[in-house]
This record gives C-alpha cells, sequence and structure tokens, in this order.
C-alpha cells in the first residue's frame, strides 16, 4: 500500500514533495471503493430477497406453479442456472462493459432468489427472519476483522478454498446418502469455511484497490467482482446457518 502511495504521489504531483493530503486522497478512494463494493452486494441481496418472496408467493396461491418449479424437473434448471450466471461474470468481465457487468449480476440475484425461495414453503418467516439477522451481524463483523487486521490472510484463504472442494464433494456425495449426520456435519463445516472466506475476501479486495485505482473501468469492474464474492459468501453462510437455526414448518 505504501508503494502505491508513493507512486500516487509522483503521479499525481510531479516534481513536488510528497503532500500530506496525498495520503487522505488515497484512504478516501479506498473508501469509495469497498463502499461500492458493499452497495452492489447490498442491491443484489435486495433483489434476491425480493426475488425469493415473490416467487414463493406466487407458488404458495397457485399449486400448479409449486408442482411445475419445485417437483418437476425445472427445479434443477432453477438449483443450476446460478453457476451459469457466475461463470458468464467470472470468464466474461472483461469483455463485458460496466453496465453489462451490473446487468448480469443483477440477473443473477434474480435467478439466486428463485433458486432459493423454496425456504419459505419449509422454514417459518420468523426463523429466516431471524437467520437473515444473525448472518448480517456475523458477516458485518467477519469482513470489519478482513478490512482492519494487519495479519495476512492469504495463507488462510488457501486452505478454506481447499475445504470448500472437500465441502461441494461432500455435499454431492450425501444427496445419494440422505445422512442427517454428514448434513449436520456439512452445514457445520459450512459455516465456518464462508465466515472464513467473508473475511479473507475483504482483505484481498482491499488490497486489490492499489491495482486497479488508476482505471476507473477497471475499479468498476473490480467492485462488481468484488460484490460477487461477498454476495456468495452471504448467501451461503445464510443458507447453512438456516439449517441449524430454522424452524420447519
Amino acid at each position: 500500500m505504501a508503494d502505491y502511495r508513493e507512486e500516487y504521489r509522483t503521479r499525481t504531483m510531479p516534481g513536488a514533495a510528497p503532500a500530506a493530503g496525498t495520503d487522505v486522497q488515497y484512504d478516501e478512494g479506498l473508501r469509495s471503493y469497498m463502499l461500492g463494493i458493499y452497495n452492489y452486494m447490498a442491491t443484489a441481496l435486495a433483489v434476491t430477497g425480493l426475488s425469493a418472496i415473490g416467487l414463493a408467493t406466487w407458488a404458495q396461491s397457485n399449486p400448479a406453479v409449486a408442482n411445475a418449479v419445485y417437483n418437476s424437473p425445472l427445479k434443477w434448471v432453477l438449483m443450476l442456472a446460478p453457476l451459469a450466471f457466475v461463470l458468464v461474470i467470472s470468464f466474461g468481465i472483461n469483455k463485458l462493459s460496466k453496465t453489462a457487468a451490473m446487468g448480469v449480476f443483477y440477473a443473477f440475484a434474480a435467478v439466486m432468489g428463485a433458486s432459493i425461495s423454496w425456504i419459505f414453503m419449509v422454514y417459518s418467516l420468523g426463523s429466516i427472519t431471524q437467520t437473515f439477522f444473525v448472518t448480517s451481524a456475523a458477516f458485518a463483523g467477519l469482513s470489519l476483522y478482513g478490512y482492519t487486521t494487519k495479519r495476512v490472510l492469504s495463507g488462510m484463504g488457501s486452505f478454506l478454498m481447499m475445504g470448500l472442494i472437500g465441502l461441494i464433494l461432500a455435499m454431492v456425495v450425501n444427496i445419494f446418502l440422505q445422512s442427517s449426520a454428514l448434513g449436520f456435519a456439512i452445514s457445520a463445516i459450512g459455516v465456518l469455511i464462508f465466515a472464513g472466506l467473508t473475511a479473507y475476501d475483504t482483505q484481498r479486495l482491499k488490497h486489490m484497490y492499489d491495482s486497479v485505482a488508476h482505471n476507473g473501468e477497471m475499479m468498476a469492474k473490480a467492485s462488481i467482482m468484488g460484490a460477487l464474492s461477498l454476495y456468495l459468501n452471504f448467501v451461503n453462510m445464510f443458507m447453512f446457518l438456516l439449517s441449524f437455526m430454522g424452524n420447519r414448518e
């Protein structure tokens, strides 16, 4: 960070001595960048919530819709569709304009909402709301830690990514085993993994600012990708916590 600040001084004030206000300008730029990430994420969560509630409400009042969405092959389309959007954003971000990237991101959030709308058919609204606020508090604390800590979390990130791969494999196996004990272990480990990833990704995104601050378009796209990372951490942590805290109807 210090190296970039020195470069920032040289670029903005060639031939001048380092100015005390430069660090302030850098910090303001960093805060604006991180705030943009959180704003994108918060908006995407709102879109997801509205999409989930809207589809669940429609399904509850229309048995034919409920059967088509939750008890037919269409449910697999809804489950896999968010992955397709993630791949499009991840591999196509350099080819997409800022506006197009935002559109794909919010479309992904809407599809994600549809894919998890079943929770309103299974869990009570009170337990879903409670879990959401618990997740929000945990996310805020973990993200704040990742932003402020002096500890380098890159090593933890590598460990968590290996754990995430193992978690996905265990979830696939449990589709066939339907083991309640394995399901409990998956939920517990899932909460820990995505809690750790929240802190790790926050620090990673903070450090990424140095490499994108010189280019507005690049910084905007980095903000969208950063919002995607934190959004996925939040949603997955919420879903795993819901399996513990949710009251089934």
